[in-house]
């Protein structure tokens, strides 16, 4: 029911969501779980029993599971925030919290600006005469230009960071090459920690090697692991909503023209734009600990479980009868969680919602008459993101 090469997922959210809240499905041959229901995944998400220790999850205990499943590096990238839970948690956590304060985060805003009239400019070059791609120029070099100046990663290294996890996420690398890509990663952020150790700079990564509070500082493997996850999950989910934005509101010009006309907020169009059409579709993988009854089905101690984060913002019993439809006036937009829920709600959050925040307004007030050249290639063969494959678009109208 869920495909790997993300052929149909239109199709696919609507199965899932028909199927009921707690649904049985296979990953490349591996048995789980896919919750599809706001209110199942509220409770889960909250859940002690439900973790993220893959090893408590019976399909690798026995060995059924290796390193050979092309999808492992996605539940298995190596020790950080997003791979414990508990105390230890909360302390990565907590110190992830000190490095990337709010001060930071504004501090940033000039540099987001700055970067998105430069794209804007390269964009507005090379579209004078025809379509030019919207992914390529503008929706993709936009977070990782931010996410690495946040983290202190020298430019001339983020074309790379790019085309690794491009590869990373592809379905369709050979999981030999994917592990070679996984080394890589890990090879150029060591050198990054290593480098900011010997001599810190006013840095993401800096702050975290040298954040005292909450317990004893981040090893040098924590600090490696949280960034790795950090920049590969706030990259890809920044290019997905800018792309599922724009994307919705030329689809639906009735919603772009209250928007254009100060009608509705551009808040509102990134809050449904984030319920409608989530960037990320599945989140892998969290683990039961013990048996746990949700929607009349029972997952065992040791099954592995799903977040469709797409089917739940589509669900109708929390949206309402219309939640299939894209609208930015849309009362309870803001109550998705595509950001997730309980502990390990993303810490990128507000990152990803400044950028979008700059980001669609400067497009729109730059090319008002912003217009799609052919229709979107839906998605690349990336089975958690929700991600366009290209956005040719016309500038100027047609």
């Amino acid at each position: 029911m869920i495909d790997p090469l993300v052929r149909d997922l239109d199709g696919e959210t609507r199965a899932l969501r028909a199927a009921g809240p707690l649904v049985r499905v296979e990953l490349l041959g591996v048995p789980a779980w896919s919750v599809t229901r706001h209110a199942e995944a509220r409770r889960l998400l909250t859940d002690p029993r439900l973790v993220k220790d893959i090893g408590r999850w019976k399909l690798w205990r026995t060995g059924a599971v290796t390193r050979a499943w092309p999808l492992i590096g996605m539940i298995d990238p190596g020790r950080s925030m997003f791979t414990v839970d508990g105390a230890e948690h909360r302390r990565l956590r907590a110190k992830t919290a000190q490095a990337m304060t709010p001060r930071r985060l504004e501090n940033i805003r000039p540099l987001i600006a700055g970067t998105v009239r430069e794209l804007l400019d390269e964009l507005a070059a090379q579209g004078e005469h025809g379509p030019v791609d919207l992914k390529e120029l503008f929706a993709q070099p936009l977070p990782m230009a931010v996410i690495s100046a946040l983290m202190g990663v020298p430019a001339d290294l983020r074309a790379r960071l790019h085309m690794l996890y491009k590869a990373f996420f592809s379905m369709l690398t050979p999981q030999d090459e994917r592990l070679a890509v996984f080394a890589e990663l890990d090879d150029i952020f060591l050198e990054l920690v290593r480098a900011r150790a010997a001599e810190p700079a006013d840095d993401l990564t800096s702050a975290l090697i040298t954040a005292e509070e909450g317990g004893e500082p981040l090893t040098e493997q924590e600090v490696l692991g949280n960034l790795k996850a950090m920049v590969g999950a706030g990259h890809e989910t920044t290019v997905s909503l800018i792309l599922n934005a724009v994307r919705a509101l030329l689809d639906h010009p009735d919603q772009l023209r209250m928007v254009l006309a100060g009608e509705i907020g551009w808040d509102a169009v990134i809050e449904e734009a984030l319920r409608w059409d989530t960037p990320t579709t599945h989140l892998l993988m969290r683990f039961a600990t013990a048996d746990i009854e949700v929607g009349g089905e029972v997952i065992r101690e040791g099954d592995g479980v799903v977040l469709s984060y797409r089917a739940i913002g589509r669900d109708t019993g929390h949206h309402g009868p219309d939640a299939d439809e894209f609208r930015i006036d849309r009362a309870d937009a803001a109550r998705h969680m595509t950001f997730g829920h309980g502990p390990h709600v993303c810490p990128g959050a507000g990152l990803s919602r400044m950028e979008a925040g700059i980001a669609l307004p400067a497009l729109f007030e730059r090319f008002p008459r912003l217009r799609a050249a052919v229709p979107a290639v839906r998605n690349q063969p990336v089975l958690t993101q929700n991600d366009l494959q290209e956005f040719p678009v016309l500038l100027h109208g047609g």
